[in-house]
């Protein structure tokens, strides 16, 4: 997928994004015609949030800071998903998943983040087979207790 920032794009679903045109433009063709900013964008106070968890406590964001960081994170996301759906698309799949996100990220230079994530989603895996197994048997055992005469 070729780099996006500075131009006009289509994207898979055929919804146009102006990655030039910055904060100051809120319209994003779609199915009525308009997409809202705040839908295209991470919520300000979750990626202030997020930046103050780094900071030394006594720190201050500013606001031109935050609405920064939120235009590139948020570009950033569309940048890694676009390549992922590039791929699942290829695929003649309509599901981007975990693995995929960790191949756009090393296809587009982010190896490191890339292995991260990888490390990250195999724990995460692991614990979702074991909260699944922990609920079956939760569920098995209810149902023979429901089944029991008293």
């Amino acid at each position: 997928m070729a780099d996006k920032i500075g131009i006009n794009n289509l994207d898979s679903e055929g919804l146009k994004y102006n990655f030039a045109a910055g904060a100051a433009s809120s319209v994003i063709s779609g199915e009525d015609g308009i997409i809202k900013e705040q839908d295209r964008l991470l919520p300000i106070a979750n990626v202030g949030r997020i930046m103050k968890q780094i900071l030394p406590p006594n720190a201050k964001i500013s606001k031109e800071a935050k609405e920064t960081m939120q235009e590139c994170v948020s570009e950033f996301i569309s940048f890694v998903t676009g390549e992922a759906s590039d791929k699942c698309h290829k695929e003649k799949r309509k599901t981007v998943n975990g693995d995929d996100v960790c191949w756009a990220l090393a296809t587009l230079g982010f190896d490191n983040y890339a292995e991260q994530l990888k490390r990250y989603l195999h724990r995460y895996r692991e614990q979702e087979g074991e909260r699944v197994s922990q609920n079956r048997a939760i569920e098995r055992s209810d149902s023979s207790l429901a089944t029991r005469p008293f």
